[in-house]
C-alpha cells in the first residue's frame, strides 16, 4: 500500500527516507501530515524543548551486590536499594 519516498528536511535541507512503515505508523496515529524534519533534527528539537530540569540522582550503595550506583529518588532508610541489574533480578522473581 506504501512505497518508501524521499522526503527534504525544512530544517537542514538534508534528504531522509519517509518508508512505508512510518507511513503506515502516521496512518494508524491519524497524522495529516509527513514529516518535515529528518529524524536527527527532530531528536534536537524534541530534546531542546524538553524544559524539564536534569533529574537529581542519589548516590546509594546496593542492598544486592554492594557497587555504588546512582538512582533518581531520595532513598527512604531502612528499605533496599538496588542496582539496575539487582533490581531487574529482583522484579523477575516476583
Amino acid at each position: 500500500m506504501y512505497e518508501d519516498r524521499t522526503l527534504t528536511c525544512k530544517e537542514c535541507g538534508a534528504d531522509f527516507a519517509f518508508t512505508a512503515a512510518e507511513q503506515a505508523f502516521y496512518a494508524e496515529k491519524g497524522f495529516q501530515n509527513d514529516p518535515s524534519r529528518c529524524p536527527a533534527c527532530r531528536a534536537a528539537r524534541k530534546q531542546n524543548r524538553n524544559d524539564r530540569p536534569a533529574r537529581e540522582m542519589f548516590t546509594v550503595t546496593c542492598s544486592g551486590c554492594g557497587i555504588e550506583t546512582q538512582v533518581p529518588f531520595n532513598p527512604t532508610a531502612g528499605r533496599p536499594v538496588y542496582c539496575r541489574d539487582c533490581f531487574q533480578a529482583t522484579k523477575r522473581s516476583y
